[in-house]
């Protein structure tokens, strides 16, 4: 037996230089799982977004309690309900409801409908985008209330007009979002397609889609918000029925409670309806990982 052989019997276990992975003390490794958690948001707290509308309700009550608001100026939050209550017994605010809820369904449908046409056609194509995209700026640079006399020369004071107006506001962050998705999405993406093959529609269907879906879902979250707000108006346009009606009755005769009672329901209808996107948003967008996971 040699002296190499006698070396090596002695130190067989002697790590090469060139391991790090044995040079690198258990101690000196990175804790990723605990990096991560320092700088992650942390866990969801639960019901989290009533927290916020408890605290107002809660300063509207020790307010109203303490005479600290004018009833004549904000009812007490108890007064509000108690009107909500008579309300709803009488069958005013169902009837009322449904009719809003209608004239918001048909709006935000038609809206999205085209914005997502328009918006896919205009980012999939040069000169689709040249047609396109030069009108839909000049309408979201002009707010969709100050063309409700135009629309009412053009489609009169019935419920086209109010459903064209909603619509009209609706498309615009359909588009603006759902374009700069498609138009985002990354080249290499592009070219792995060609590397496989895909035909175009397996392309649209594979990597289009998907990739502008998060930018689809923030338009139609915008969307759904944008709905509720033109409803105000346009429901106070010749109109008998609806909530906005509702209040624009209640205000020519000084009914503040009632007014309040509209308000509410349309800030529950807004976020019940925003609920309802996120809810398919997480649910469409599962396999991303971001910084709220």
């Amino acid at each position: 037996m040699n002296a190499f052989s006698n070396t090596a019997a002695v130190a067989p276990n002697i790590p090469y230089a060139t391991d790090e992975r044995v040079l690198i003390s258990p101690a000196a490794e990175p804790h990723k799982t605990g990096t991560r958690r320092r700088l992650a948001l942390g866990r969801t707290i639960p019901f989290g977004a009533l927290i916020g509308p408890a605290l107002l309700l809660v300063i509207w009550s020790i307010g109203s309690i303490a005479s600290l608001i004018d009833p004549r100026t904000l009812p007490a939050p108890w007064s509000v309900v108690g009107t909500a209550i008579d309300l709803i017994a009488e069958g005013k605010l169902p009837d009322h409801l449904m009719s809003s809820a209608w004239r918001a369904t048909q709006g935000l449908v038609f809206g999205v409908l085209i914005g997502t046409i328009l918006a896919l056609i205009s980012g999939l194509s040069r000169l689709g985008e040249a047609i396109i995209d030069g009108p839909v700026q000049i309408k979201r640079a002009i707010p969709t209330l100050a063309l409700i006399p135009l629309l009412m020369l053009w489609f009169g004071i019935g419920e086209g007009m109010k459903v064209t107006a909603i619509a009209l506001a609706v498309l615009i962050p359909i588009y603006i979002q759902t374009h700069s998705s498609l138009r985002s999405i990354d080249s290499r993406y592009v070219e792995l397609a060609q590397t496989l093959r895909m035909g175009y529609g397996e392309f649209i269907r594979d990597v289009i889609l998907p990739g502008a879906l998060p930018g689809f879902f923030l338009g139609l979250r915008f969307a759904v918000t944008y709905a509720w707000l033109s409803l105000v108006v346009v429901e106070q346009v010749n109109a008998t029925s609806g909530i906005g009606y509702m209040i624009d009755l209640a205000r020519n005769y000084g009914q503040t409670d009632i007014i309040i009672v509209g308000l509410v329901v349309y800030a529950l209808l807004g976020l019940a309806s925003d609920g309802i996107v996120r809810f398919f948003q997480e649910r469409s967008l599962s396999w991303r990982r971001t910084l709220a996971d």
